[in-house]
């Protein structure tokens, strides 16, 4: 038996997932790290929290291997994506925290481009809109707020990665400084359309250009593990951002197929193929995937508050101990109340891409409760949704192309949620047999570059769903609900 190890590097929990030579999970383990929060709108990852907990659970399903373990062949990693990590090129030690995706304390820097007529340019080459939610801005940041950051990295003495691209420099030993395309195109220094770092862009940003890394396929060589780590030196050979990744393990291989994935957020993928399509709709254009150097582009639309609403009633309101719990509250909760969450704690994305508005409830009454609450947080993924899936159809539509959803993630689990999106969309919802994706994603291309998994095509034509959900929400009942999401938003915007 043969197996390959997939890294599931995320916002809130880092996982490794082991998989058997016929792609079907072996054992996982999950760990949580702390979430840090400076000030209003920064959040940060202590990047050796993300290294320890990529470690341990690695070690840990290992473990479980016993002897077996020596027959994994190969390591997909997949990662939250536009994270920001700069460390020591000798030391290989951070300079500073990890500046996670959702952190908005570069909004200003944003506005001051786009008044300076910057945001054209950045837009034509990357696909990507001026905004503080890529690494760009972020990377900027720490040069300029870091104490002799700057001239370190003029000096070649500083390294800038995402995620995937630091766990990789650590799992080798500080031998590769690499990352792959669909990583690349979210940084908001890459040229999407060239396919290499935006010189014109490092240099309006101020970025030492020597500081990024070599950009491969997502499919391609990044080097072996150290054999201080597991022994032995296994090849590293499947990368991509997990959206991306995603998109590849629910073999979205063709124009028009559309995928979901809900995590601490939600982010849809929509195949345009070969030509990169340009929204008219504030949506991002991107790379789905790279492979013999040729990129197939998506449509993408990110909502940065999906599963992370459930944390803030966990967490937050302490109205639930478990996620698990919010089902059986949705079901007993008051359908004369018209509660609605805009769960805008960092702002809102697509299609809005509003970096200072704030969290909003509506419709409170006096007998509002747990009930109500938990109903509403639910529901604000599938008014969400929505909203990208509009404006996908607007941006772009081929005939004969059919518009089931496919979902996965966390949230999917939930029947309840994923009945709601199914009615609020008016589109069947297909969730599948495996809904751990992502690490599917990467371990299938780690897999395939060695031979061990197969080719693309048969890859696609073994993915089976689970459970299909179909709409039965009257229109008017749909209608109405999504009216007064819209009048909810557009008051959030307002505040």
């Amino acid at each position: 038996m043969t197996y390959i190890l997939a890294i599931d590097q995320g916002t809130t929990s880092t996982r490794s997932i082991i998989f058997d030579e016929n792609m079907n999970i072996v054992t996982t383990d999950q760990v949580e790290f702390e979430q840090h929060f400076p000030k209003s709108g920064w959040v940060e990852h202590n990047p050796n929290d993300l290294w320890e907990t990529t470690l341990k659970t690695c070690q840990t399903v290992m473990n479980v291997l016993g002897q077996n373990m020596n027959k994994i062949e190969a390591v997909g990693i997949t990662n939250q994506r536009e994270t920001v990590i700069v460390w020591d090129k000798n030391t290989g030690q951070p300079i500073y925290n990890a500046i996670v995706w959702q952190d908005r304390r570069t909004a200003d820097v944003c506005e001051k481009m786009r008044l300076a007529g910057n945001e054209k340019i950045i837009t034509d080459r990357t696909g990507l809109l001026l905004d503080p939610y890529f690494s760009s801005t972020k990377l900027k940041w720490i040069l300029d707020n870091i104490e002799g950051a700057r001239k370190r990295a003029e000096n070649g003495e500083l390294l800038f990665g995402t995620v995937d691209c630091f766990l990789i420099w650590k799992l080798t030993n500080g031998e590769i400084h690499a990352t792959d395309a669909t990583n690349a195109a979210r940084t908001m220094l890459y040229d999407i359309h060239k396919g290499r770092w935006s010189k014109t862009i490092c240099d309006l940003l101020e970025i030492p250009i020597k500081m990024l890394p070599e950009v491969k396929d997502c499919a391609a060589n990044f080097g072996k593990t150290h054999t201080n780590l597991f022994k032995r030196r296994i090849p590293i050979c499947g990368v991509a951002g997990d959206q991306q990744a995603a998109t590849i393990g629910q073999a979205c291989f063709k124009p028009g197929m559309m995928k979901s994935t809900y995590g601490t957020g939600c982010f849809a993928l929509l195949n345009t193929g070969e030509t990169p399509v340009t929204s008219k709709n504030k949506l991002l254009t991107t790379i789905a995937y790279q492979f013999d150097g040729k990129p197939t582009y998506a449509l993408e639309g990110s909502i940065f508050i999906a599963g992370a609403v459930v944390q803030w009633l966990r967490d937050g309101l302490k109205i639930i101990n478990e996620a698990s719990e919010t089902q059986e509250l949705s079901e007993k909760a008051d359908n004369e109340q018209n509660v609605i969450i805009v769960p805008a704690f960092v702002g809102l994305g697509a299609p809005y891409w509003n970096a200072e508005c704030r969290g909003a409830v509506f419709g409170l009454t006096r007998n509002t409760g747990a009930p109500e609450m938990a109903k509403a947080a639910l529901e604000s993924v599938g008014f969400q949704t929505r909203d990208l899936l509009e404006s996908m159809s607007a941006d772009w539509q081929i005939s004969g192309v059919s518009p089931t959803l496919r979902v996965d993630g966390g949230m999917c689990t939930s029947d309840w949620t994923m009945q709601f999106l199914s009615d609020i969309i008016n589109a069947p919802v297909d969730r599948p047999e495996i809904i751990e994706t992502t690490a599917l994603g990467v371990a299938w291309l780690a897999g395939m570059h060695i031979g061990v998994y197969p080719n693309l095509d048969e890859f696609a034509s073994k993915w089976t769903k689970e459970k299909e959900f179909k709409p039965s929400m009257d229109e008017e009942s749909r209608n109405s609900k999504y009216l007064a999401w819209k009048r909810a938003v557009k008051s959030t915007l307002e505040v």
